[in-house]
């Protein structure tokens, strides 16, 4: 049994330091290992299993690394496959753009990667050139078929590229005839998207494409973001462009209460001349209307706090509770946190996005997918415990959703409890029977747990 664990220790060793050859570039160390790790399947075959436990492979890391030569080996010589994906979904050539690896991508490309094939998230090879300013290679996918309107989860690449504030992409794509108005599920476009990056150079340029400033997503108009934000100069593009002033949100509220409330008094002064008065304020001011919101925000948050105490009262009582109400302003704070986390996530910085999704928790704790970023977030960090248990939480909320089944999965896999793993996965496929990585996952926590505990046991099978 020690000769065992012995010599499973000296091959995961092997493979830990493969996929480091992958990753520095050492081309000679790379082809020495492999052949000490073909078992007889051929070195071509072996090197497409060994995997690390994200279900990335040498192709996944050598990409990520800028390791171009390492790519070719693995392309040309021993003909992997060049679209293979992780665990996320994501493949060779999604590592490579993120990472702003243009020659990589290029090569990649040319040997026949997909740049449409979108990852878990739903994010593509164009999506991250855009999001990160990768000029060159956003031109060259474009020129090279990709459609311009790729959707995925965050919206196209030009909510993307707004979002980040990459003007150069946003004029690049927009060149391309990019649809200035696509939307995602939630309502957001370009337009929304850049002007909650402050991005006043791209608003412009939407806004010259012809983006609609008066749209509404989460009950807020762009108009009620930037006086959020305070800045005038895109309060007065806004406004220079036909923004509504007199708009309300969910909670009943114009812009300029929104400012108010933030104590922006440059982005009141600006809005004060084209607002319609409103009966409830008084002193129809700037300083009136400063000091009115300022006293009812303060009200609110008084009321909140009430609240929260009193829902962990409730919580103690009852493990059956309705869920809090959570207000449209607090959905909106929600929503800019989660987008502060999915860019801290898109850079690998995990610790970064696990504090920015806890943040848009603390404003929406009834939004599953949150609990459920925020664990993977935890996998990437090998806090399998941490993962576990936002898992649990995400499939409390939503217990007919499959992906809070595979997350729970993952991570009692990377508990090695591989047979409640197996359980978790299978009640996904229960709920989605198509679903191949759903299928898959439980397939191979099966297997592992056979291999872990050295046991033919026969579990619900497939």
């Amino acid at each position: 049994m020690a000769s065992d664990a012995s010599d499973a220790l000296a091959v995961r060793e092997k493979v830990q330091n493969f996929l480091n050859a992958a990753r520095t570039g050492n081309l000679d160390l790379l082809k020495k290992l492999a052949q000490q790790l073909d078992d007889g399947k051929g070195l071509a075959q072996t090197v497409a299993d060994v995997k690390d436990a994200n279900k990335r492979g040498a192709l996944h890391f050598a990409a990520r690394e800028d390791q171009t030569e390492v790519c070719k080996y693995l392309v040309e010589e021993l003909k992997m496959d060049v679209n293979t994906k992780d665990e996320d979904g994501e493949t060779p050539l999604t590592h490579a753009a993120r990472q702003g690896h243009t020659a990589t991508a290029k090569y990649l490309v040319n040997c026949g990667a997909d740049p449409s094939i979108p990852s878990e998230l739903g994010t593509t090879a164009l999506h991250h050139s855009a999001g990160i300013g990768d000029i060159e290679l956003l031109k060259f996918l474009l020129t090279n078929g990709v459609n311009v309107d790729l959707q995925s989860d965050a919206g196209s690449p030009l909510i993307w590229a707004a979002g980040h504030a990459q003007q150069d992409s946003v004029k690049v794509l927009l060149e391309h005839n990019a649809n200035p108005n696509a939307k995602t599920e939630d309502e957001i476009t370009p337009l929304l998207s850049a002007v909650a990056a402050g991005s006043l150079t791209c608003l412009e340029l939407l806004i010259k494409a012809g983006a609609t400033v008066n749209v509404t997503a989460g009950g807020a108009t762009p108009l009620h973001i930037a006086a959020d934000g305070g800045n005038p100069e895109i309060i007065k593009c806004l406004l220079k462009a036909g923004a509504d002033p007199d708009a309300i949100d969910e909670d009943g509220w114009k812009p300029i209460h929104v400012a108010a409330a933030r104590g922006n008094k440059v982005a009141v002064e600006v809005l004060f001349p084209v607002t319609s008065a409103v009966a409830s304020i008084p002193d129809w001011s700037i300083d009136g209307i400063l000091q009115h919101m300022q006293h009812e925000t303060g009200t609110k948050e008084d009321e909140n706090k009430v609240s929260k105490e009193s829902n962990k009262v409730k919580d103690n009582a009852s493990s059956k509770q309705d869920m809090p109400e959570v207000t449209a302003e607090a959905k909106k704070k929600a929503a800019e946190a989660k987008a502060r986390a999915d860019d801290a996530f898109r850079r690998q910085d995990f610790m970064s996005a696990i504090d920015a999704y806890t943040q848009a928790i603390d404003f929406d704790p009834t939004d599953a997918a949150l609990l459920s970023n925020r664990s993977l977030c935890w996998i990437r960090l090998g806090q399998a415990e941490h993962a576990l248990a936002d898992a649990k939480a995400c499939k409390a909320l939503r217990p007919d959703w499959p992906k809070a089944c595979y997350r729970e999965g993952a991570a009692l896999r990377l508990l090695q409890k591989f047979e409640d793993a197996a359980n978790a996965f299978y009640e996904g496929v229960m709920l989605n029977p198509e679903n191949m990585e759903l299928v898959t996952a439980f397939r191979e926590a099966v297997e592992a747990g056979r291999k872990f505990h050295g046991t033919q046991q026969q579990p619900k099978s497939l």
